[in-house]
């Protein structure tokens, strides 16, 4: 990477920073969210980086939050996510940073430079999703943790919140976290027939597997192929929110882009209304499910 030293600063009280959808009635003991599917990049960053705003897009779960909307109205909150994974990924830990992205990395910090930082989509993604380099320089270190402070912790803080809050009403709160998978992994999974959805449950450990049979089969029922934690069997969210002694479960579910859009565009396809609409009555039919099943 170029010695160029990256500088901006972001004015964050012009950003709203997330979405929520439903959360005063909330009819069920389930939570959606949708971390990946935001679409707004600061204008600072924008003037900083000279990669196309497309290229930046590649890295985003595209309308997951429309899709997951429908289900929504129905008495279920969503919390959506309006700043773009390229910018930062709240889907992964505050410490999964890279310290060869920056100039000033402090040598004493306490941080993880894990697997998702050597192939670089740490917290803050260093390449696209094809592999592209999204910065020409260096990152001011002190830049990035504004970005946790200010975008990455508000998001955190409030879906902790209505964790919480779900907790409290129900004595139980199920945590579902919509994301989107390349059309060309689902294919390379399964020749016969590419995947339609993946079921992400830290193999099992998330939640109780009956929970997860249920979603598979309500997915299958209307004729989607489904599969169990491979390619994607959990993330940061998945892993971090499971509390099974305080009766808190989550879930990854990933859906197949080429099912609802054409991802070379970032289009909406014809088929985008018809994947909602069994979505939402695959999820209604879940919450309902999950009201019972503490019972």
């Amino acid at each position: 990477m170029a010695e160029n030293k990256i500088n901006f600063k972001v004015n964050y009280k012009k950003l709203d920073i997330c979405e929520e959808y439903n959360t005063k009635n909330i009819l069920y003991p389930l939570l959606l969210a949708s971390p990946h599917s935001g679409q707004v990049f600061p204008h600072e960053f924008l003037e900083s980086v000279k990669m196309p705003l497309e290229e930046l897009r590649s890295n985003e779960d595209s309308f997951v939050d429309e899709l997951l909307l429908p289900a929504s109205e129905c008495g279920i909150p969503l919390l959506s996510m309006n700043i773009s994974r390229a910018f930062i990924d709240v889907n992964r830990d505050k410490i999964e940073i890279d310290p060869q992205m920056y100039y000033n990395f402090p040598p004493t910090s306490d941080i993880q430079a894990g697997i998702r930082c050597r192939v670089g989509l740490g917290v803050v993604h260093r390449i696209n999703a094809e592999r592209k380099n999204i910065y020409d320089g260096l990152l001011n270190y002190d830049e990035v943790q504004e970005r946790i402070a200010y975008v990455y912790d508000v998001y955190h803080k409030r879906l902790a919140q209505l964790i919480s809050t779900i907790s409290q009403k129900f004595g139980f709160c199920f945590v579902l976290d919509g994301h989107s998978m390349p059309s060309k992994i689902c294919s390379v999974m399964q020749e016969d027939k590419p995947i339609h959805f993946c079921i992400g449950t830290l193999f099992d450990q998330s939640c109780p597997t009956e929970i997860s049979v249920f979603l598979e089969n309500a997915l299958s029922a209307h004729g989607y192929k489904v599969v169990m934690n491979c390619p994607y069997s959990g993330a940061f969210t998945t892993f971090n929110y499971c509390q099974p002694r305080k009766n808190i479960y989550t879930l990854q579910l990933e859906i197949n882009r080429g099912l609802y859009m054409d991802e070379s565009v970032h289009k909406k396809n014809n088929n985008f209304h018809t994947v909602s609409n069994d979505l939402s009555s695959v999820i209604t039919a879940f919450a309902k499910f999950l009201l019972d099943f503490k019972k």
